[in-house]
């Protein structure tokens, strides 16, 4: 009996862009949809084949991407332009996009592979009611010091134990992190913190945001970021700020 020769399976990276409100997160869960499910159901729809679909981070619910990368692996013999095509069609109406596709080598991993990821997390600092924004950033009504964020953020910035601002939930083994980035700037009503390191515990964004608000509303002095930072306690955090403000922005990778 002659055996049959098994496809040889290509590794597709993906770039997504999405809104995260109506999902209960990017990664698969079982009490609600996900961006990794409806991915992956797009794939089954286009290729007949069950894939499991790796990220270079994992947001929560509520969260939205503008550059998350992702990949996954197929049988199936189809050119990268065609796969992007063909999702794209199949995961309407999920607000979800695949914005890049291309055929990376088999060890080229979207999490183990990536050497920094990078997030935008947007404050509406106005007392109007949000319309065009709504559900796509934190509405803070009172007036924020954005130049008083911007320098107690800097406390933050290196290396530092964060577990003050780590989800108890976090499973990371250590809570030592670097960060390279955390920058506040007013741009009109809108105040947008970026922040950028190789990687963050659960949480650890929002919940540096939720203390920088503080101090722009006159609520913290600004040296209380750094005591609280200091203090590696969860019970010395101020204020863990909503999901909708937050965006994954880009994953760096070596040829990048």
């Amino acid at each position: 009996m002659v055996a049959q020769v098994r496809n040889a399976m290509t590794r597709f990276a993906l770039t997504l862009e999405f809104d995260g409100t109506p999902f209960f997160g990017l990664q698969r869960q079982t009490h609600g949809p996900s961006v990794q499910q409806a991915v992956e159901e797009a794939v089954l729809a286009t290729t007949g084949e069950t894939v499991t679909l790796h990220a270079a981070g994992r947001t929560d619910a509520g969260v939205h991407a503008l550059g998350m990368r992702v990949h996954l692996d197929v049988a199936k013999q189809i050119d990268a332009f065609r796969l992007m095509e063909a999702l794209n069609h199949h995961l309407r109406p999920n607000p979800i996009a695949v914005l890049d596709c291309k055929i990376v080598p088999d060890d080229w991993h979207a999490r183990f592979s990536c050497l920094g990821r990078e997030y935008l997390f947007r404050i509406a600092n106005r007392r109007a009611p949000l319309t065009l924004d709504l559900n796509r950033a934190w509405q803070v009504a009172q007036p924020l010091d954005a130049d008083a964020m911007h320098r107690a953020a800097q406390a933050l910035v290196g290396r530092h134990d964060f577990t003050t601002f780590r989800s108890v939930h976090c499973q990371a083994q250590s809570a030592e992190k670097t960060l390279d980035l955390l920058s506040v700037e007013r741009l009109g009503e809108e105040v947008q913190i970026r922040t950028a390191a190789r990687s963050f515990l659960h949480h650890q964004v929002r919940s540096m945001v939720g203390c920088l608000a503080l101090v722009g509303m006159g609520r913290w002095r600004e040296d209380q970021v750094a005591e609280a930072l200091a203090a590696r306690d969860r019970a010395a955090l101020g204020l863990n700020a909503p999901s909708e403000g937050l965006y994954f922005v880009r994953a760096i990778y070596p040829e990048t």
